[in-house]
């Protein structure tokens, strides 16, 4: 035995002491058609050696297995992408991949890693179980890690499985990237030098795919499935489960007992914890599955019995062809299954016509177009079972047409009809004799029962149908012949060109054909200017722009067709302009026309020898004989034109020279950044020109701050936020010509801000500052370090010095700015602080529904901040009940009726920011306020009056008072108080001074309780 051969042996114990592939695995060879095959062993190609050794892979199990090659570098030189299925995944495949392989010509580069990726989706690897066999001489030379690729594969597949072959490698090669993609895989890598090795290692290769894997021990669940007792078939069911093991995992429904291996109808898991999908659609007992894709095992079952779907079906025996058939159906099994209208007798999922039931509980279906026998089924989605049907009979329908015997040509034809199929069926005329489905002019039935149908262009015998869309089959005909109207044209024999023209005709066939002028001779289907006719006998045509013969047409818009013509001929008018002989650039300057023509022809000025459609500044001569037009921007000589508008076509022109005019421009020499300025001009060219300022060199067409010049000569313009170097410039609208400059520099203004160096946040500040720019500059508050054009609270410093700003809610630094609008631009600084404000609520504990709730705060921090009583809990800016605090520092809500737990609260105005708050019960309003006691006396007194208080209590103890406290005091605080001594049951109470609500209250001191409480309002 020669050292190779025993090698070979050696490894193939090993292969088949490894766990086997599965026996049911698609397979994919991936064979090594670089360059490097062509590298020799003992004298042989390693191409060729591969060729002689491949069947030893290829044995008896490749007969009834799925088995395909892919090959790789075999097309071209340095491309990663040549990478090729040469013969599909199939069973019998043996000799067409030996047959294939022999004609592998190696050529280029080793993209193994792309090939076994591509392999394995070819295979559906996370769908099913697939197997890789790649033989490679070589490494990766695309740049990717195989390693990786085959952790993703293990990871992401239904057992999937790499084999690899390395053969005819150098002693230096590093090979741990080829064996990795075996290893990470539970794949066998095998290494052959000769060709000994490689067959043996081909052998090996082939029983480890051959062999099934033996049946694994049966092993408790370890995951809980729970699936329905019963479901019936094709219904969308829920599964849960726990617990997830891996989102990869599957859900599967599969025949009890079926192997681990057949998933059946499965879904992966995800993210999900329960699963929803249609059962089979087979009865019998099943298995609801938890799949594991890493260990290739099942890890939970549940049985599940699929019982027949019983579904009965409602629809008429008889219906005419291509009529609508209602269809309702009880119950619906799936929203996904279908209702069809078959052949009786038709395969098993044949769907003809057919819906979709999705909310349904009944639709109408088209009956077919063929009379005969037919079934309606319920086919559940599932598997295209049908679990429902009833015979349907189609039968031909009745249909009458309702025709005139003649009608001209081009003209509506009133038609009638009885016996409606379906309101998309159409009436339609075509020639004597068309062929079935032929259609011209056509209009769909919907729910009348006559309508007007438009007759062809051409003479002669036609047919008019009633076609059913359903097979586009005639259910009836009547015979029509089309006449050739009679009809007259008339119009004047001449006119100019460009002129409105009166024309004028007799026997209107459609209200929609029209009339037109077109050259002599000329196809049907010219036209120039055009009116449809319409219900008038009289039309106004505008003539061509040039002259000579022309015929006024009739022409029936059916078709086209000329029913009729008269001849015209078109004549050069009579027309001149003229205008100045000079005038200044950009200037508004009158013209003047004799003979116009039309009143939409135009006026304009244009450049010496300009092209004909060549327009300038341009008016419409309307009805006038003048007008007034703006001269361009460029001197020069131009031509004043008067333009047919049909065309364009000039008619008359006269010259005019355009000169420059005499324009300046003048200001002060400096200015601060942002200020407003006076500018002054002379020589004003046209109202709507410009004076504005921009940065010296600007384009023409540059505009900072502008004011258009109208008939003044001087106005007010804004500096530019940024200092430097500017001109002022008189800048001629027509154009954009800058006529006038001035030179003028812009320089930095001195501003100062100033306030306070802290504040409470949403208190009122007062902001002062010196060397106000413009008025319409702004002072601001904003966070220190914003950008410039951030806004917050500001205000405009108009003519003043100081204003009162509004700070922001939240605390931190903030910078108060000086805003120059022009930019906008920061022109002065200063820091604040924004603080906490230290704000306190008072108020009762408990109320009844209805009362007054008294209510004192300390720390106002905005006149306009509130006192609001929301429910427990509300959002910070919900609001209920609630007024503004202003000077105050007490007031009064009304406690809502409803009862329950509230917050009183001190919310500030500015950003609606909650800064105090504190809880109040409220009672019911007829709520006993007493517990073991009861108090007597007035509901309210006046001012410093003294009342009498009466009392009954339960039990005595060793100290117990009546006090009198403010309505929002703690509850063993007071303002005046009386011990009870010796068993009595009266006291009098002298009132405070200050007007308000308070409340009268037993307490037991010594227990700590409140016996009983009664409100007095002093008023």
């Amino acid at each position: 035995m020669t050292c190779s051969t025993a090698r070979a042996l050696a490894l193939t114990t090993t292969l088949l002491a490894a766990p086997a592939a599965l026996a049911n695995d698609n397979v994919m060879v991936v064979f090594d058609g670089s360059n490097s095959m062509w590298g020799q062993i003992d004298g042989t190609a390693k191409i060729e050696i591969a060729r002689d050794v491949i069947g030893n892979l290829l044995g008896d199990w490749a007969d009834d297995r799925s088995v395909g090659l892919m090959a790789y570098g075999h097309r071209s030189r340095g491309d990663c992408t040549d990478i090729e299925v040469i013969v599909e995944p199939g069973a019998a495949q043996r000799s067409e991949i030996l047959d294939r392989i022999k004609s592998i010509t190696p050529t280029g580069k080793t993209p193994l890693t792309d090939a076994v990726e591509q392999a394995a989706t070819q295979l559906s690897y996370t769908d099913r179980p697939a197997t890789v066999v790649l033989i490679s001489d070589g490494l990766e030379s695309c740049e990717r890690d195989p390693c990786e690729l085959a952790r993703a594969l293990e990871k992401g597949g239904v057992g999937f499985t790499a084999h690899v072959v390395g053969f005819g490698l150098g002693a230096d090669e590093d090979t741990g990237s080829l064996a990795c993609i075996a290893e990470e895989t539970g794949g066998q890598y095998i290494q052959a030098s000769n060709a000994d090795e490689l067959g043996a290692a081909l052998s090996a290769v082939a029983t480890a795919v051959a062999t099934p894997e033996p049946e694994p021990e049966p092993q408790a669940p370890q995951v809980t499935v729970d699936a329905p007792d019963t479901a019936v078939a094709g219904s969308p069911t829920t599964i849960t489960w726990d617990p997830t093991v891996s989102q990869a995992d599957y859900i599967a429904v599969t025949p009890a007992g079926a192997p681990e291996t057949e998933l059946g109808q499965y879904t992966r898991i995800g993210k999900n914890t329960e699963v929803t999908f249609a059962t089979p659609g087979e009865p019998g007992a099943y298995e609801a599955r938890y799949y594991s894709t890493e260990t290739k095992t099942v890890l939970g079952t549940d049985p599940i019995e699929i019982t027949p779907a019983q579904v009965t079906l409602q629809a008429a025996d008889t219906v005419q062809t291509g009529s609508p058939v209602t269809v309702s159906w009880s119950p619906t099994i799936n929203p996904r299954d279908y209702i069809a209208i078959v052949p009786a007798g038709a395969d098993a999922g044949t769907l003809a016509n057919y819906r979709a039931i999705n909310k349904h509980e009944s639709f109408d279906l088209t009956a077919p177009a063929d009379p005969g026998l037919y079934e309606i089924r319920y086919i559940l989605n599932v598997d295209s079972r049908t679990v429902a049907s009833r015979p349907l009979e189609v039968a031909d329908p009745q249909v009458t047409l309702q025709t005139p015997e003649t009608a001209l040509t081009g003209a509506e034809i009133p038609v009638s009809w009885s016996g409606t199929v379906n309101a998309k069926d159409y009436i339609t005329i075509v020639p004597m004799g068309a062929e079935e489905g032929a259609y011209t002019n056509y209009f769909p039935v919907r729910d009348d029962s006559s309508g007007r149908l438009l007759a062809t262009a051409d003479p002669g015998m036609h047919e008019i149908r009633y076609i059913q869309r359903e097979g586009n089959k005639t259910l009836a005909s009547a015979t029509i012949e089309l006449l050739a109207p009679e009809v007259t044209i008339s119009g004047p024999a001449t006119a100019v060109t460009g002129a409105q023209v009166p024309v004028s005709w007799t026997g209107t066939v459609n209200s929609k054909d029209y009339i037109t002028i077109a050259p002599v001779g000329a196809d049907a289907g010219t036209y120039g200017s055009y009116q449809p006719v319409r219900d008038d006998d009289t039309v106004t045509l505008t003539m061509p722009s040039d002259t000579g013969m022309y015929e006024l047409r009739y022409v029936l818009r059916e078709g086209p067709r000329v029913l009729a013509t008269a001849p015209i001929e078109v004549a050069a008018p009579e027309v001149t302009v003229s205008g100045p002989e000079t005038v200044a650039t950009g200037a508004q300057f009158t013209v003047s026309w004799t003979g116009t023509v039309n009143p939409k022809d135009y006026v304009t000025i244009v450049p010496v020898g300009a092209e004909p459609n060549t327009y300038g500044s341009y008016q419409p001569v309307r009805d006038d004989t003048e007008t007034r037009l703006v001269a361009p921007s460029d001197p020069g000589m131009y031509e004043l034109r008067y333009l047919l508008r049909e065309g364009p076509k000039v008619m008359a022109t006269a010259m005019i020279e355009v000169t420059e005019p005499q324009v300046t421009v003048s200001g002060p020499e400096t200015v601060s950044t942002g200020a407003q300025f006076s500018v002054s001009w002379t020589g004003t060219v046209n109202a709507q020109d410009y004076v504005t300022i921009v940065p010296v060199g600007a384009e023409p067409a540059t505009f900072g701050s502008y004011q258009q010049v109208r008939d003044k000569s001087e106005v007010n313009l804004t500096a530019p936020s940024d200092p430097g170097m500017y001109e002022l410039r008189y800048l001629l609208r027509e154009g954009s010509k800058v006529m006038a400059t001035a030179m003028i520099e812009v320089t930095e203004p001195q501003v100062t801000i100033s306030g306070p160096d802290s504040a409470a946040t949403g208190a009122s500040v007062t902001v002062q500052w010196t060397g106000t720019v413009n008025p319409q500059d702004y002072v601001v508050v904003v966070p220190a370090g914003a950008p410039e054009n951030e806004y917050g609270n500001y205000q405009v410093v108009r003519d003043a010095s100081q204003v009162a700003l509004t700070m922001p809610a939240d605390p931190g630094m903030y910078e108060l700015r000086y805003l120059l609008r022009e930019g906008p631009k920061v022109l002065a600084t200063a820091m604040i602080e924004l603080t906490p404000p230290d704000v306190t609520i008072t108020g009762p504990e408990q109320i009844r529904a209805g009362d007054d709730i008294a209510v004192d705060w300390t720390g106002t921090v905005a006149t306009n901040d509130y006192i609001n009583l929301v429910p427990m809990g509300a959002a910070d800016d919900t609001f209920g009940i609630y007024f503004t605090v202003r000077e105050a520092t007490s007031g009064s809500l009304k406690a809502p009726a409803e009862t329950g737990l509230y917050e009183i609260r001190y919310v500030l105005r500015e950003g609606t920011r909650v800064l105090a708050r504190h809880t109040v019960e409220v009672l019911a309003e007829d709520a006993a306020l007493n517990t073991g006691a009861a108090l007597t006396a007035p509901d309210s007194a006046a001012p410093g009056s003294t009342i009498d208080v009466s009392w009954q209590v339960d039990s005595a103890s060793a100290d117990q008072r009546i006090t009198l406290a403010r309505g929002n005091q703690a509850i063993f605080t007071w303002l005046q108080a009386v011990k009870i001594t010796d068993g009595a049951t009266t006291a009098q109470i002298d009132l405070p001074n200050e007007p308000g609500v308070y409340e009268l209250r037993f307490l037991d001191v010594a227990g700590q309780e409140v016996l009983a409480r009664k409100v007095i309002t002093v008023e």
